[in-house]
């Protein structure tokens, strides 16, 4: 059995994130409390995680404490790699765990001083990732697909991760559907889940609309909003994979699961992830 565990499902800051004074942030009770988005990945013989956040203690006892054998890296905005440091002496001690990344995050890793110091270390043993090249295990494999988002300091890698009887998608980030599917040569949603031959989609959420995002040019919010992809997709008809949003920002209002937001993606046959869900695929 393969079992994919959603992790968190927060944008990059969480949920409180650090400076909010609004609604959104202020008096959260433990159960409102949202960890950046991360996937764990249980396999028959390794445990795989994609992402790593400042919150990895917590999020590991979601896979009942099980230490990753792999790790997996989307790529270089802060809230997917600021728990890379827990590996090191001063946390978990580990050695030569296995680190699958880009060239250009393999870059960026060896020259950033923190990082470099834990790979001349031994913490890591790097992995160079390739777009569409998977890493096969028996009845297992994970394949990166390249996808546009803003790559200030490294490329955008999601993971199309197949079991014996189902196979997901993992897409925290990217820029516009636009660019996502021209670069695949798709002419819509389906076309590019038909493609990649998926059964679950845990994809960009981030904001509902542009409006969340005062003062600035609804042409440049960097992720496709939901409304935009409920556009897209309109109802769930029979054939379409099991579509989840995740990396939802702190002003999202489909955090509130009796809210109009909420509903409407229920109500089209779509679902908001939860900390925690868990897939076998």
């Amino acid at each position: 059995m393969v079992e994919a565990i959603l992790l968190g499902i927060a944008q990059d800051g969480g949920r409180p994130q650090a400076g909010c004074n609004k609604s959104c942030c202020i008096g959260l009770s433990a159960d409102q409390t949202s960890y950046p988005t991360s996937l764990g990945v249980i396999s028959p013989s390794e445990v795989h995680l994609i992402d790593v956040t400042r919150n990895l203690a917590s999020q590991l006892q979601f896979m009942d404490g099980k230490l990753p054998t792999h790790v997996w890296l989307t790529h270089a905005h802060f809230g997917h790699v600021d728990g890379l440091g827990q590996f090191g002496r001063e946390t978990i001690n580990a050695k030569g765990l296995k680190l699958h990344t880009s060239k250009s995050m393999h870059t960026l890793l060896s020259d950033t001083p923190q990082w470099k110091l834990m790979l001349d270390q031994g913490v890591f043993s790097l992995k160079e990732i390739v777009s569409k090249t998977a890493l096969r295990q028996e009845g297992f494999s994970i394949t990166p697909i390249l996808v546009p988002h803003r790559a200030e300091l490294s490329d955008m890698h999601a993971f199309v991760i197949k079991g014996p009887n189902k196979t997901l998608l993992y897409l925290p980030d990217h820029d516009t559907w636009q660019e996502t599917l021209e670069l695949h040569q798709c002419n819509d949603l389906r076309e590019w889940f038909g493609q990649l031959n998926i059964d679950i989609a845990l994809i960009d959420g981030t904001f509902w609309s542009a409006d969340e995002l005062a003062g600035r040019n609804q042409d440049k919010v960097p992720h496709p909003p939901i409304t935009q992809t409920l556009d897209m997709l309109g109802f769930k008809r029979q054939g379409d994979p099991e579509v989840i949003f995740i990396h939802l920002n702190h002003t999202n209002p489909v955090y509130d699961q009796w809210g109009e937001e909420y509903t409407q993606v229920v109500e089209m046959g779509w679902k908001i992830g939860k900390q925690g869900m868990k897939f076998e695929l």
